[in-house]
């Protein structure tokens, strides 16, 4: 694909090869409206024409805060092809995030989705001396719209054409595609510099991990467009000759994924986890034989083995029968089509992904960084480039190494060229060798097989001198049907404890059958049968751990976290220090009454 050196040559190329009448297609108003390969291009242009207008150089940066939609393709595109800078930003951070990106990014104009978030970001705006103008994407009335700045393009279309085409022509590979603002687990966020080349170089690498889909393919894209895995698996899907369908939100994945009968999409673990608990809910309203064959055919899939050659004639029959009784069931559920799915973000436990490739509904699991593009190791949909518990192959074209203390430290064309405004921390991520720190430990072998076991700066240290590696925990312990989420807390301490958010649809069943009588959440949590029932539970995953990673103190939540209460990041990942500081009556309780331990 040579042709393809930055990003907006996708449309050239699709174009050529692959024209379709749904290159892009969103559900609004309760109806599917599509776009054409040539729609797709018409908009890009006039969104170009309009930007050169309005007087826009090269390196000038546009700031968007907007909803999956083909629009964002259009803005994306449009601004690209005239060497403009796309400042893609998250929906769901808090307005001090969106003062320090808006004003640290020198973003010009922004662009935002509706009118809810125009409400929300005007405040903002009206705070940030560089930005200039704010646009809709939705008609607001009173509010200048994005058509304005394709209309003023379309007028003087004829003046400006020649312009356009010299300035896609002076758009080198090398140039800023991007800023791409991290989610701030720990304080400001970091605008990660991505190329044309760091973009590109990744998405056509990671071809060799999707040869099941092919040209006519429908994809459901879901994650916020602002998140570099979306983004740049927006652009393989592209590149692949797919069309590329936007779910109405996240609440409708599961119809929408349906009405399009999806080949593809991609996830965080913490929707495949919602999945999983919402199949096993179904489970559990079955009775008789139809439950007993359910729960039969989990525990079939639950020993699945990547390695055919490990799977007995015995085991695969059992298998068959499995599908043939209940995971046909689970694929009818996600549309009947689906191919492959690609979760990345955080770690998948493995449990899952084993019962999700028993049901033929394969999750390749990858390690990546914004950093990096994302992509620095995928698993492939065969053996033996699969392994559960593992982040999968690094391709050729990226070098990895492990460092002294573990950690992996990375090199590659999807590199970034670095920290906008930021050469200090710049420095500290990439060595005078070339190398960049991930933060991350972990272990690859000698087929070039990757393993995460945590993040460097999440490890901590018990007063005993004992090391504690806080994701393994979490991930195990996240198998339970009891727990949504928790955090392991114990640094400086004497002993592992943890927050624990029970998943309360599930608890809330087992009270029901229970008997268990209860007000509120807030007395849930607080009910001897409860706490007595979630004790036996850390007491069966502590049994996978050596003493010092066992929880021997836990206290229930009675809400969930989630990016909007400000405790996890727009990626789903833990924000470790707002979780403590906001629950820290309960971690001093958890500390002060340990005398007794």
């Amino acid at each position: 694909m040579t042709e393809i050196t930055r990003t907006f040559d996708l449309l050239t190329y699709a174009e050529a090869h692959f024209p379709k009448e749904i290159a892009l297609a969103v559900k609004r108003n309760d109806r599917w409206e599509s776009f054409s390969t040539a729609d797709f291009r018409k908009h890009v242009d006039e969104f170009s024409l309009g930007l050169l207008a309005m007087g826009f150089e090269k390196g000038d940066k546009i700031a968007t805060i907007s909803n999956n939609r083909p629009e964002w393709n259009f803005i994306d595109f449009g601004m690209s092809q005239i060497g403009c800078v796309h400042v893609g930003i998250y929906p769901t951070i808090s307005d001090n995030d969106y003062l320090h990106i808006l004003a640290h990014s020198d973003s010009k104009i922004i662009i935002v989705s509706s009118e809810e978030m125009y409400t929300k970001i005007k405040p903002l705006f009206d705070q940030t001396p560089s930005l200039k103008e704010i646009y809709t994407i939705d008609e607001v009335k009173g509010v200048k719209n994005w058509n304005e700045i394709k209309a003023l393009g379309v007028k003087r279309e004829d003046e400006l054409r020649p312009v356009l085409t010299e300035r896609k022509k002076a758009v080198d590979p090398e140039d800023l595609l991007t800023l791409i603002y991290t989610s701030g687990t720990t304080g400001l966020s970091k605008g990660v510099m991505l190329t044309h080349r760091n973009v590109v170089s990744n998405f056509l690498l990671a071809h060799q991990f999707v040869t099941y889909l092919n040209p006519g393919d429908r994809a459901l894209s879901f994650l916020p467009l602002s998140h570099v895995l979306e983004r740049v698996g927006n652009y393989l899907w592209q590149s692949k000759g797919l069309s590329i369908y936007y779910a109405e939100n996240i609440e409708t994945i599961g119809k929408n994924m349906s009405e399009i009968k999806a080949n593809t999409f991609i996830t965080v673990p913490r929707v495949f986890e919602k999945v999983y608990d919402k199949i096993i809910n179904k489970g559990r309203e079955l009775t008789g034989a139809k439950k007993a064959i359910f729960f039969w055919a989990v525990k079939v899939a639950d020993k699945y083995d990547p390695n055919p050659k490990n799977r007995s004639l015995v085991y695969n029959m059992k298998l068959a029968l499995a599908n043939k009784l209940v995971f046909s069931k689970w694929r009818e559920a996600l549309g009947g089509e689906l191919k492959g799915v690609i979760s990345g973000g955080a770690a998948l436990q493995p449990r899952l992904a084993r019962i999700f490739w028993a049901a033929k509904i394969f999750v390749q699991e990858g390690f990546g960084l914004t950093e990096m593009s994302p992509i620095v190791s995928a698993t492939n949909s065969f053996y033996p480039q699969v392994k559960f518990g593992s982040t999968g192959i690094v391709p050729i074209g990226i070098d990895v190494k492990i460092a002294e203390d573990g950690e992996i430290l990375c090199k590659g064309e999807n590199l970034m060229k670095g920290y906008y405004k930021e050469p200090e921390l710049t420095a500290e991520a990439i060595d005078k060798d070339g190398w960049f720190h991930t933060g991350d430990i972990g272990e690859i072998d000698e087929n070039r097989m990757l393993r995460i076991t945590d993040r460097k700066k999440e490890i901590f240290k018990l007063s005993g001198g004992k090391y504690v590696a806080p994701q393994v925990v979490e991930n195990k312990f996240k198998e339970s049907q009891f727990i949504d989420q928790l955090i392991v807390i114990g640094e400086n301490e004497r002993f592992t404890g943890a927050l624990i958010v029970p998943d309360f649809i599930f608890l809330h069943n087992w009270c029901s059958l229970h008997k268990v009588k209860y007000v509120d959440n807030v007395d849930l949590v607080r009910h001897p049968k409860v706490i007595a029932r979630y004790e036996k539970e850390v007491e069966k995953y502590n049994a996978e751990f050596e003493k010092v990673a066992q929880i021997k103190v836990f206290k229930l939540i009675c809400e969930s976290w989630t990016p909007e209460s400000g405790d996890l990041s727009p990626t789903q990942k833990l924000k470790r220090k707002p979780i403590m500081a906001k629950y820290n009556h309960l971690i001093e309780e958890i500390y002060r009454g340990d005398q007794n331990n």
